[in-house]
Formats: structure tokens, C-alpha cells, sequence
């Protein structure tokens, strides 16, 4: 990461399956400086969990330069692996702790990635709670399970 991070942005991700596994959709919304991007995408056999990673990979990915970012997530999943798990994985050569291999070890190396880039602030919020940036996140999920190829 370069020292050159000067805006701050606020991004939230959500992640959504139509069956598990079945299409699934991503969506994001960011917002910095006063302005808002949501950008959403799906896949057409996926699970939930590869979709939450998907959603905060590609607002991560999409980000032109480096930020300081505070990512909102209702995955415990992605939370917890990211900040937590992810450093044994690594040392494991991405294995559990039962020795077996990390499931969906392609994203989280792929986000792994695109984190390091930025100064990242993982915050967990309830899903389906009224969080109003959530929520927007989950309709844009929803609607990229639409634009699943087909």
C-alpha cells in the first residue's frame, strides 16, 4: 500500500443465491466525497458465500487508486475470514485448521489481494435490519442474480 491514500470511502456489499448453490448476484454501493456508485453482477451456479466475497472484491477492485475504505458486510463469514482467519490460512498454505483446504480459497486469495492495496475497516452490520446502505446492497444482489449468464 503507498502512502498516498486521500479519500476516504464508504462501501457496502452484499452477497445473494436463489437456492445454495444456484444463480447468484453481488451488489455494491460506494460513496465518497458526497457522490454514490453501485455497481452489482451474478453468476449462474454459485453459492451465497462465494457471492458476499464477490461483492466486496469487486468494490475493492474497483476502487482507481488507493483509499481508505470502511467496508459494511452482514457476513460473518467474509468479516471474520478477512480479518481473522485469513493469516492462518496463509501460514497453513491455505489450509484449515483440520488440514483440509480453505473453501473458496480463489476469492480469498483474490480479495486478499485487492484489500492490500488500501486501508480497509471491516464492519460487520445485521443483515435485514434497516441499514439503509444494506439494504441497497441487497436489492443490487438480488438484481444481479438476474443478470446471471445464462
Amino acid at each position: 500500500m503507498t502512502n498516498s491514500i486521500v479519500d476516504e470511502v464508504e462501501v457496502y456489499t452484499d452477497g445473494a443465491c436463489s437456492g445454495n448453490p444456484g444463480p447468484g448476484g453481488w451488489g455494491v454501493v460506494l460513496q465518497w466525497r458526497g457522490q454514490k456508485k453501485e455497481i452489482y453482477g451474478g453468476e449462474l451456479n454459485t453459492t451465497n458465500n462465494r457471492m458476499e466475497l464477490m461483492a466486496a472484491i469487486m468494490a475493492l477492485e474497483s476502487l482507481k487508486r488507493p483509499v481508505v475504505a470502511k467496508v459494511y458486510t452482514d457476513s460473518a463469514y467474509v468479516k471474520n475470514g478477512i480479518t481473522t482467519w485469513i493469516k492462518a490460512w496463509k501460514y497453513q498454505d491455505w489450509k484449515t485448521a483440520s488440514r483440509k483446504p480453505v473453501k473458496n480459497v480463489d476469492l480469498w486469495q483474490r480479495l486478499d489481494q485487492a484489500t492490500s492495496l488500501h486501508k480497509v475497516d471491516w464492519c460487520w452490520v445485521k443483515g435485514h435490519a434497516g441499514h439503509p446502505g444494506n439494504e441497497r446492497a441487497d436489492t443490487l444482489a438480488r438484481l444481479g442474480i438476474n443478470f446471471a449468464p445464462k
